[in-house]
C-alpha cells in the first residue's frame, strides 16, 4: 500500500482563500476582524512565526495589530496591555507568543486573556466549553489535525482514534474533537504499556508526542490515517557537518508504505496552524456582533 499524501500546505492555502472571502463580505457590511499578536523578548524562530502571522492576517483581509516588548517586560506589564486588547473594539482575536520569559507566568497571561478573544484556544473557558460540547474557540494545531483528517474521511464517526501524547495545546483538544466526532478515542504517551500494539488498534492515529521518528512503520494499522504532529530538528549526517533537518514523530517512509493516508512533515499540520488561527479570529469577530459564521472550513 502506498498513502495518499495529506497536502497540508495545499489545504491551508484554500482555507485562507475562503477565509478572505468570508472577510471581503464582512468588511462589505462595515466590519473587519482584526488580530493582536504579542511577542515579549527577541527569540528568532518566534520572531519568524509572528511575521509570517502578521503577513498571512494581512492578505486575508484582516487588521493586523502588532505588539513586540522587551525580554525584561515585567508581568503587569503584560497583564496591562492584554486587559487593553480586551477592552479595544477593534481587536476581535489576542495571540500572546509562547514561551513567556521566566519572570511572567503564562498561565496567568492565558487567564487574562477575555476568552471571547481567545483565538489560540488555551483559555480554560474554551478548554471547558470544548470537553462540554459547548462551542467556543478550539485550539488552533489541533483543529487543523482534524480537518486534515476530514479531507480524506469526512465522517470519522465509529472509528477507533489514538492520540498519542497529552499536552493541553494539542494532545488533550485533539482528544475531546475527535470525540466530538463519535470516534472512540484513546490517550496514548510515553509511558502507556505496549504502546505499539495500541497504535497499532488505530484507525486514525494522532501522533503529538514531541519524539523524532517515535511511531515506526509496524506500529501503524494497515489502512489507517496519520496525521504527524511532531517538528523535530535531527543531524542530518549526508548533507554535510553540522546539518540538520526536520522530521516528525512518524517514521514517514515506513508508515507511508502501510497507511491509506498520512501528512507529511514538513508540510502537513504545520502550515494549518497559522490558517487556523485566522479562521478563529473570523469566528471570534462573528461571535462578538452575533453574525452567522461563515461556512469556511471546507470547500464548497
Amino acid at each position: 500500500m502506498s498513502a495518499t499524501i495529506i497536502d497540508g500546505k495545499a489545504y491551508a492555502q484554500g482555507l485562507r482563500a475562503r477565509i478572505a472571502d468570508a472577510v471581503s463580505g464582512l468588511s462589505r457590511q462595515g466590519v473587519t476582524p482584526g488580530l493582536a499578536v504579542v511577542i515579549v523578548g527577541e527569540d528568532p524562530a518566534s520572531q519568524l512565526y509572528v511575521k509570517n502571522k502578521a503577513r498571512q492576517t494581512v492578505e486575508v483581509g484582516m487588521r493586523s495589530f502588532e505588539h513586540t516588548l522587551p525580554a525584561s517586560t515585567g508581568e503587569a506589564e503584560l497583564l496591562d496591555l492584554v486587559a487593553r486588547l480586551n477592552a479595544d473594539p477593534a481587536v476581535d482575536g489576542i495571540l500572546v507568543q509562547l514561551p513567556l520569559p521566566k519572570q511572567v507566568d503564562a498561565q496567568k497571561v492565558i487567564e487574562a486573556i477575555d476568552p471571547a478573544k481567545d483565538v489560540d484556544g488555551f483559555h480554560p473557558i474554551n478548554a471547558g466549553r470544548l470537553m462540554t460540547g459547548v462551542p467556543g474557540l478550539v485550539s488552533c494545531t489541533p483543529l487543523g489535525c482534524l480537518l486534515l483528517a476530514q479531507s480524506v474521511r469526512r465522517d470519522l464517526a465509529g472509528l477507533n482514534a489514538v492520540v498519542v501524547g497529552r499536552s493541553n495545546i494539542v494532545g488533550k483538544p485533539m482528544a475531546q474533537l475527535l470525540i466530538a466526532q463519535s470516534c472512540t478515542v484513546t490517550v496514548a504517551h510515553s509511558r502507556t504499556r505496549d504502546l505499539a500494539e495500541v497504535c497499532r488498534s488505530a484507525d486514525l492515529l494522532v501522533a503529538a508526542v514531541g519524539r523524532p521518528e517515535m511511531v515506526r512503520g509496524d506500529w501503524v494499522k494497515p489502512g489507517a490515517i496519520v496525521i504527524d504532529v511532531g517538528i523535530n530538528r535531527v543531524p542530518n549526517p549526508a548533507a554535510g557537518e553540522g546539518k540538520t533537518k526536520v522530521v516528525g514523530d512518524v517514521a514517514y517512509a515506513e508508515a507511508a508504505k502501510v497507511a491509506s493516508a498520512i501528512t507529511p512533515v514538513p508540510g502537513g499540520v504545520g502550515p494549518m496552524t497559522i490558517a487556523c488561527l485566522l479562521r478563529n479570529t473570523l469566528e471570534a469577530a462573528c461571535l462578538r456582533r452575533g453574525i452567522t459564521m461563515p461556512a469556511v472550513d471546507f470547500a464548497a
